[in-house]
């Protein structure tokens, strides 16, 4: 028995079909949690399958990660990704990291390293290349859909009176339980249209973008960063399943109920140690992907 969710990210509707139709969303979700799918049928280890799944979503321009990120506020690319193994809660993480086409791959090899958890800025792009990682020019990760919501930030939306950025959102993400019952989840992002640079969301943060144990559940988060660091949001829907017993839907009502003591916007996906999904978001859409207990595939684009 094996259970997999994938997530492309949430935000508006205007946001989100700006750059592809709902079919080619669902398109592309179907691919990647079809290979997750076969991975885990053959006996493939959670942690392998949700590293998998979000390098596939980072190399595909519809999504807010790897090649399809954002532009910060100097028109540039940083990203963010973790990934975290359930077995013995060890993690792996890089932020503010540029020119390095799998983001998620380089906080595997944080992770592996051991000798810490997160890698930011320049230091994660030295450990990249110490690894073996191809360092990318900027043309790489700018793509003109990208490039166009950067300049439309710049032009009608930047700074709001509120010193907030607007504009395009999101994170992809996959969490999984394995054959042996191994819980994993790993995230990655562009982050938020305009961003300072060097700022780092929840994406690379263990306990408020994503967290993993198999005690509990593994959680992937999507939607604006400070409102899951500021909660610690993946922890503590964790710790509410295990403190209180509740179930993957409960563990998940829960955590949508702490999200709103913030006014947070956005949404997670949760696999828990019995092989139940649940997904919450409170945006207009969030686009994600489920096989719970090796059943049909679902889809919510």
């Amino acid at each position: 028995m094996y259970s997999l969710m994938i997530h492309g990210g949430a935000g508006t509707s205007r946001d989100l079909e700006a750059a592809a139709p709902a079919s080619d969303y669902r398109s592309a979700l179907d691919r990647v949690i079809g290979a997750g799918r076969d991975m885990l049928a053959g006996g493939a280890p959670a942690l392998a399958v949700v590293e998998h799944c979000v390098a596939l979503l980072e190399d595909d321009p519809l999504f807010n990660a790897g090649h399809g990120s954002v532009l910060n506020a100097d028109a540039l690319v940083e990203m963010d990704a973790a990934i975290m193994d359930g077995r013995d809660l060890r993690a792996g993480a890089v932020a503010a990291l540029r020119g390095v086409a799998n983001p998620v791959r380089v906080a595997r090899h944080v992770l592996d390293d051991g000798r810490c958890v997160l890698l930011v800025g320049s230091g994660a792009a030295r450990f990249a290349a110490q690894r073996g990682f191809e360092r990318l020019g900027d043309e790489h990760f700018v793509t003109p859909l990208r490039l166009a919501q950067w300049w439309a930030w710049r032009d009608r939306e930047a700074p709001d009176a509120d010193g907030a950025e607007r504009g395009p959102t999101g994170t992809v993400g996959a969490v999984a339980l394995d054959r042996e019952g191994h819980l994993a989840a790993a995230t990655s992002t562009g982050g938020r249209t305009g961003k300072p640079a060097g700022r780092v969301g929840d994406s690379a943060i263990v306990g408020a973008g994503l967290y993993a144990d198999d005690a509990t559940c593994a959680l992937s988060c999507t939607g604006r960063g400070e409102d899951f660091v500021r909660t610690v949001l993946a922890k503590t829907v964790a710790e509410r399943s295990r403190l209180a017993g509740l179930t993957a839907g409960a563990a998940a009502d829960a955590g949508m109920a702490e999200l709103a003591r913030v006014a947070g916007s956005g949404g997670f996906i949760l696999v828990d140690r019995s092989g139940a999904c649940a997904a919450r978001f409170n945006t207009e859409r969030m686009l994600y992907a489920s096989i719970e207990r090796g059943g049909e595939a679902r889809f919510v684009v």
